[in-house]
C-alpha cells in the first residue's frame, strides 16, 4: 500500500519544507498522511474545477506548486472559494498538499529547471539561504572514530559544496564518573575515569540534522554520548531563491527573448526595459522575482527573467540590467512536471496525472 506520507516524503526528499519562507504554507494542508493514496492528481493552483476532476478521476490526493490556504483561515463556511475547495476535498477524502518556496529553493526545483530550459550551464543558487547549515560536534573514543563519523556521513553530514564526508579530527581527553544507575563503557561508575577521545567536528544541513543525531547516538559506544549543534551564519550555496548560469555565447537581447518565448510555450508576452546589450549571463527566477533584482546585479548577470515587475522597476535598473518580466504562472508552469518525475521515479506503476486544468488565471486581450 501507497500512502499519502509515501508520496509527499518523496517530494520533499527533493524540497524540504526547511526551504519555505516563513510566509509560506507548503506542505499537507488537507488529509491525513497515513491514508492510503489511490492516485494523484498534479496541478499549478488548486480551483474548484481542479476538485471537481479529481473527483471525476477518483484521485484522491491533489498536489499543487500554490497553496490552496495561503493566509490565515478562520472559518470555514463555504463563503469562498478556498472554503468550498476545502470542504469539497474533505468531504471526498480529498488529500491536498503544496510545495511551494521549497520547491522554488532547491537544486531540481522551479529555478535551476528554469535555467536549463532557457539553455544554461554552470548553474548557481542566485540568492542563497542563511541559517540552515549546522555545526554537529560530538567526542569519541579513539576506536570508535571511524563508525561514528561514517554513520553521521551516511545519513547525511559532511558535505561542503562538490566535497563530501567533511570532518575536522582533535585529540583530547576526555573525563566522567557514572552514578549509581550508570552501566559506563570504560572506567568503573562511581569513579572519575580519563578516556583518549577525539572530538569530531562536521556540518550538515537542516533537515538532516535529526538523522545525524540519531546516527551519532546509534553509532557511538558510550550509554550518554555528548554532543553540541551550533548554528553557522555560512549561506548555503546549494539552496536558495533563483538561479544564475550562462549560456553558449554573447546573443543579442531580442534574440534571447524571442528563444525564450520559444522554449517556455504559455509566454504570448515579455515586458521589459532597454535592450541595450548583449547578454550571456542570465539570471532567473519564477515567480514574483522582482526583489532580487540586486541580487542578480550582484552577480553580474546581463538579464533578468522573472514574473511580476513594477512600473517603476523597469525605469529604475534600465541602465544597470535588462529585466524581462515573462509572467508570474509562465514562469513557473511546469511545477506539475517535476512533480511527476519526482513521483514516478520512485513509483513508477503509481497513477499520477498532470491536470487538464493547469491554466493561467492572466489572460491576455
Amino acid at each position: 500500500m501507497i500512502t499519502v506520507k509515501d508520496i509527499v516524503s518523496e517530494l520533499e526528499r527533493l524540497a524540504p519544507l526547511c526551504y519555505q519562507e516563513s510566509y509560506d504554507n507548503a506542505g499537507l494542508i488537507v488529509g491525513s498522511p497515513e491514508s492510503e493514496a489511490h492516485s494523484a492528481l498534479l496541478c499549478f493552483d488548486i480551483t474548484e474545477d481542479i476538485i471537481d476532476e479529481a473527483i471525476e478521476k477518483q484521485a484522491n490526493l491533489v498536489i499543487s506548486h500554490h497553496p490552496v490556504v495561503f493566509g490565515n483561515l478562520k472559518k470555514i463556511n463555504g463563503k469562498n472559494a478556498t472554503e468550498r475547495i476545502v470542504i469539497k476535498a474533505i468531504r471526498n477524502n480529498i488529500a491536498l498538499y503544496a510545495a511551494h518556496t521549497n520547491l522554488d529553493s532547491v537544486r531540481g526545483g522551479i529555478n535551476t529547471t528554469l535555467a536549463e530550459k532557457l539553455g544554461l550551464s554552470d548553474i548557481k543558487i542566485l540568492s542563497p539561504v542563511e541559517k540552515k547549515l549546522f555545526k554537529i560536534v560530538t567526542f569519541v573514543p579513539d576506536a570508535y572514530c571511524e563508525k561514528v563519523r561514517r554513520a553521521m556521513f551516511e545519513a547525511g553530514a559532511g558535505h561542503i559544496g562538490n566535497y563530501d564526508s567533511c570532518s575536522y579530527n582533535i585529540k583530547g581527553i576526555g573525563t566522567f564518573r557514572g552514578g549509581e544507575n550508570t552501566n559506563p563503557f570504560a572506567g568503573e561508575k562511581g569513579v572519575l575515569h580519563n578516556e583518549q577521545e577525539t572530538r569530531i567536528e562536521t556540518v550538515a544541513q537542516k533537515e538532516h540534522v535529526h538523522k545525524v543525531v540519531s546516527a551519532l547516538k546509534q553509532s557511538h559506544p558510550y550509554e550518554e554520548p555528548a554532543y553540541d549543534i551550533y548554528l553557522l551564519e555560512n549561506k548555503y550555496e546549494n539552496a536558495g531563491i533563483g538561479a544564475i548560469g550562462v549560456l553558449p555565447d554573447y546573443m543579442d537581447a531580442a534574440d534571447f527573448l524571442a528563444n525564450v518565448r520559444k522554449v517556455l510555450p504559455p509566454v504570448k508576452i515579455i515586458r521589459h526595459n532597454a535592450l541595450f546589450k548583449k547578454v550571456k549571463s542570465v539570471a532567473v527566477c519564477g515567480g514574483a522575482g522582482s526583489g532580487f533584482i540586486n541580487d542578480a546585479i550582484s552577480a553580474g548577470a546581463d538579464i533578468f527573467v522573472t514574473g511580476d515587475c513594477k512600473y517603476h522597476q523597469f525605469s529604475d535598473f534600465r541602465n544597470e540590467i535588462i529585466l524581462a518580466d515573462i509572467g508570474h504562472f509562465e514562469s513557473e508552469y511546469f511545477a506539475s512536471e517535476i512533480f511527476y518525475n519526482v513521483i514516478n521515479k520512485k513509483f513508477p506503476t503509481f497513477a499520477a496525472e498532470l491536470s487538464r486544468g493547469i491554466y493561467n488565471p492572466v489572460e491576455y486581450y
